[in-house]
């Protein structure tokens, strides 16, 4: 990979993660919720499940839906599932405590229900469309019908390396908010704020 294809790998990566999606909303109300330390399980597995999606991309799945696009449709399906339930969530949400200035509440200022984990964050690339966007844009852009594996993963960590940054200041953001937000009736407004816009993303699944 040339210095030439690496910034431009970076200029891609940087303007896809930090941009408004599924993704960064949800870091946004989790920072709020939870604070920034305690959403760091989130952050990284979005980073290594998008690594993970670009690499399996990058490496073929993408015939494999070519092939039984039946597959395709079914993960478009619960991803737009998943998003619904959790912008409900969102919409019915009890306006918590405030959280401390540090942006990491006290475990009886937390949200009765704990940030994403690891694991939930990872799994929640496949179903994601934005996710899928950057990694077919990724992988159509700069490798070529040669490319060799290590040079597939290559792109990928550098993809994810832009990603993880981009995507904190979402969750950073949510947790210097959670101080404005420590009344009831502005809590709700966010919260549903926050449905409105992942019900937003719903859009692009079910509309092809």
């Amino acid at each position: 990979m040339t210095p030439q294809t690496a910034l431009a790998v970076c200029t891609f990566a940087a303007v896809s993660s930090i941009t408004p999606g599924p993704n960064n909303l949800m870091l946004l109300s989790s920072g709020v919720r939870h604070g920034f330390r305690a959403s760091l399980p989130h952050m990284l597995g979005i980073t290594f499940g998008f690594i993970v999606l670009m690499l399996a991309t990058g490496l073929g799945l993408g015939a494999l839906f070519e092939r039984w696009p039946v597959l395709h449709e079914l993960l478009r399906l619960a991803g737009a599932v998943y998003l619904a339930a959790l912008a409900w969530q969102l919409w019915r949400a009890d306006a918590p405590h405030a959280s401390s200035m540090s942006g990491s509440p006290s475990a009886g200022e937390a949200d009765c229900r704990p940030p994403m984990s690891f694991l939930g964050a990872a799994l929640f690339q496949w179903v994601n469309p934005k996710a899928w966007l950057m990694a077919i844009g990724a992988v159509a852009g700069f490798s070529g019908s040669e490319t060799s594996a290590w040079t597939m993963l290559a792109l990928a960590l550098l993809c994810g390396v832009v990603n993880l940054p981009c995507i904190s200041v979402w969750a950073y953001g949510g947790a210097r908010l959670s101080h404005w937000l420590s009344r009831s009736r502005p809590r709700q407004l966010f919260n549903a704020v926050m449905a409105v816009l992942l019900l937003g993303c719903i859009y692009p699944m079910v509309v092809n």
